[in-house]
């Protein structure tokens, strides 16, 4: 005798989850549900980009061992502080890190959509995506959200990991069309990346260590913030650091905020003596 609520069809997954398809999970919510991709929902009438919290500044940095990623933890909307303490930087899988500056709340939506592109692929394939894959996968995401980065609801995030293959840490940038650049040695993104980058290119050098890719990243946010209203520098008063990950061969490592704290503090220890930061040595 057929069972009356399997026949009724009762705690049974719709069709869609049972038929055989793409890998991504993106192309499946494209299909089953588009309306809950970031992208579909219907532009605004004007241009909104002062009404909305924006991220800024992130930073990369390669080492021999992998990948440093950073950021700062200011959201502003227009000339006002959003939040202070606002997170920029996450984990998109065991070996890559994804930051965001842009439309906040967007970005965020975007990266846990990431996060499950990855988790779903990984599920399905039985093995990770390659890092240029995921580089990929998060291209054709920015891509679709097009019609709201013309209204000023703009995501640009930057994508950091450890090559599997290689055995190296890469980083990847991106423009609002969904134009993906590798970028090597070190890059930023954001408001204030155009001090960020300039304090890295006089910091890095071949051979960095993980401490001492920790401590470009700090001493770069510090000089965007310094430039910079809309980056936050670090708040010692409230305890509020910028979050550091490092992707290496072992994986991806948040550091905790005691961690990062006595980064901040041997930086502001010598910004005392020389408040424009460390000099590059003439060669």
């Amino acid at each position: 005798m057929a069972d009356p609520i399997a026949t009724a069809g009762v705690g049974r997954l719709p069709a869609a989850f049972l038929t055989p398809g793409s890998s991504s999970f993106t192309d499946f919510l494209g299909s089953y549900a588009p309306e809950l991709l970031p992208g579909r929902r219907t532009p605004p009438a004007v241009p909104v980009s002062s009404e909305a919290p924006h991220g800024t500044t992130i930073v990369a940095v390669t080492f021999d061992d992998g990948v440093v990623m950073a950021g700062d933890r200011r959201a502003t909307m227009g000339n006002l502080i959003a939040q202070r303490d606002i997170e920029k930087v996450f984990h998109a899988d065991e070996y890559s890190a994804v930051g965001i500056a842009g439309a906040a709340g967007l970005a965020v939506e975007m990266v846990r959509l990431f996060q499950v592109e990855l988790e779903h692929y990984e599920k399905l394939e039985g093995t990770t995506l390659s890092l240029d894959g995921k580089a990929n996968r998060l291209a054709t995401m920015i891509r679709g959200n097009l019609a709201l980065a013309m209204q000023g609801l703009a995501v640009v995030p930057m994508l950091a990991g450890y090559d599997l293959e290689s055995g190296l840490g890469r980083i990847f940038s991106y423009d609002v069309t969904g134009g993906r650049y590798e970028e090597h040695r070190y890059h930023s993104v954001g408001s204030g990346s155009l001090f960020a980058r300039g304090a890295l290119k006089k910091l890095f050098r071949d051979g960095l260590t993980a401490d001492e890719a920790v401590t470009c990243t700090v001493q770069a946010l510090y000089d965007a913030a310094d430039d910079d209203s809309a980056t936050g520098g670090p708040d010692v008063t409230r305890r509020i650091y910028p979050v550091v990950a490092v992707v290496t061969a072992e994986g991806y490592r948040r550091l905790s905020d005691e961690e990062v704290g006595g980064f901040v503090a041997r930086v502001l220890d010598a910004r005392m003596d020389r408040p424009g930061g460390p000099q590059a040595p003439l060669t």
